[in-house]
C-alpha cells in the first residue's frame, strides 16, 4: 500500500499495489504494520457497507464526536463517488477545509479519515458500494452533521442536481 498524506493533517489517500498476472490482480487492502508505521490506528471496531443506487446521491457530511469519535477507512468496491473529507477540529490548521477524491472500484483508492473529520461523498455512478472500517463502534448519540452544501466550507460537488435525503437537508448552518 502506497500512502499519500494529503493538505489534512493526518488524512491519507492510500493506493493498492496491485501484483498482476494473466489472471487479474491481487493486492493487499489493510496491513496493521503499515497503518502502525504512519500512526494510525490499527483496532478495527466495526466494519460497514454502503450502496447507494442513484447517480448524483449525496450522503454526507457525518461523522461521530468524543468520547465515541471514531476514525475510519473508506473504499469505493462498486461504482464510483466523489469523496470528501471536511476538517471540523477546531484546533486544526486545516480546520472548515476539504478534500476531495476520486473513489472507484476501478482506481482502488481509499481514503484514511482521522477522528474529528467530517465525510460524504456524491456517486458519480448508479450502484456505488462503499466499504468502511472504523476504529469505534457506532453510537447514535454521538452522531453528528453539518450540510452538504453549507456555503462556511465551499465545496464543490460534480453533480449540479444532487439527490439528498431529508436528514441530510436538515442540518443547520455551520456555526463555531
Amino acid at each position: 500500500m502506497k500512502f499519500t498524506e494529503t493538505k489534512i493533517p493526518g488524512l491519507y489517500v492510500i493506493e493498492l499495489e496491485r501484483h498482476e498476472d494473466d489472471r487479474g490482480w491481487f493486492a493487499r487492502a489493510w496491513c496493521r504494520e503499515g497503518f502502525a508505521a504512519h500512526g494510525l490506528p490499527t483496532d478495527l471496531a466495526q466494519t460497514n457497507l454502503s450502496h447507494t443506487t442513484q447517480r448524483g446521491t449525496v450522503r454526507g457530511m457525518h461523522l461521530q464526536t468524543a468520547p465515541h469519535a471514531e476514525a475510519k477507512l473508506v473504499r469505493c468496491v462498486a461504482g464510483a463517488v466523489h469523496d470528501i473529507a471536511l476538517d471540523l477540529r477546531p484546533t486544526s490548521p486545516t480546520f472548515k477545509q476539504s478534500v476531495a477524491t476520486e473513489l472507484s472500484a476501478d482506481n482502488g483508492l481509499a481514503m484514511f479519515l482521522p477522528e474529528g473529520i467530517a465525510h460524504g461523498f456524491q456517486t458519480l455512478t448508479d450502484n456505488a458500494t462503499l466499504f468502511y472500517q472504523m476504529s469505534a463502534p457506532y453510537e447514535p448519540k454521538s452522531t453528528r452533521g453539518v450540510r452538504w452544501d453549507d456555503a462556511a466550507f465551499q465545496i464543490e460537488w460534480p453533480i449540479a442536481e444532487a439527490i439528498v435525503c431529508e436528514r441530510d437537508l436538515a442540518f443547520s448552518d455551520f456555526t463555531e
